[in-house]
């Protein structure tokens, strides 16, 4: 395992905790459809499936927690705001793909990327698909290399009173 004070080694770390999420999430769904076919008998086809009233709490709450852990990953891998902000990106992106690409293990779904998905329910149903959530998790994780690498701003000197 990296050493925890190499930034490197961090976010690695961080990197592998969010796949292992992703994974977990991604059976969670792979549950949740066995389930709700049998129940229901809902069915899956692009942006017509609801979720039933009687989870909608719970997956909202689900989908909550989801963000509480990546924010407190970030929270325990970064060193200051900036770092801090860049492990949440980076987390977040890397979980977020890796979550399709275990549903594609799984489920052998989505079956290509212009499939519609909901993605979140907090604070609606919001469809769009695949790629969208795939582009902006890249941007995310781009984003936090980019701000990884940029320089850090100087303080100015203090100023000393005679």
């Amino acid at each position: 395992m990296p050493s925890s004070s190499s930034l490197r080694g961090r976010l690695l770390v961080v990197a592998v905790y969010a796949v292992a999420m992703a994974v977990v999430e991604a059976m969670v769904v792979f549950y949740l459809r066995r389930l709700f076919a049998l129940q229901y008998g809902a069915v899956f086809a692009e942006g017509h499936f609801t979720f039933p009233a009687a989870y909608l709490g719970h997956e909202r709450a689900r989908e909550a927690a989801t963000i509480v852990m990546l924010v407190a990953v970030a929270l325990l891998a970064g060193r200051g705001p900036r770092q801090t902000l860049a492990c949440f990106l980076l987390a977040f992106g890397v979980w977020d793909i890796g979550y399709y690409a275990a549903l594609r293990v799984m489920l052998d779904w989505p079956s290509s990327l212009s499939t519609r998905d909901l993605l979140f329910l907090i604070p609606h149903q919001w469809w769009e698909p695949v790629w969208v959530p795939l582009l902006v998790s890249s941007a995310l994780i781009a984003t936090a290399l980019l701000l990884l690498r940029a320089p850090r701003p100087r303080r100015a000197p203090a100023l000393r009173h005679r």
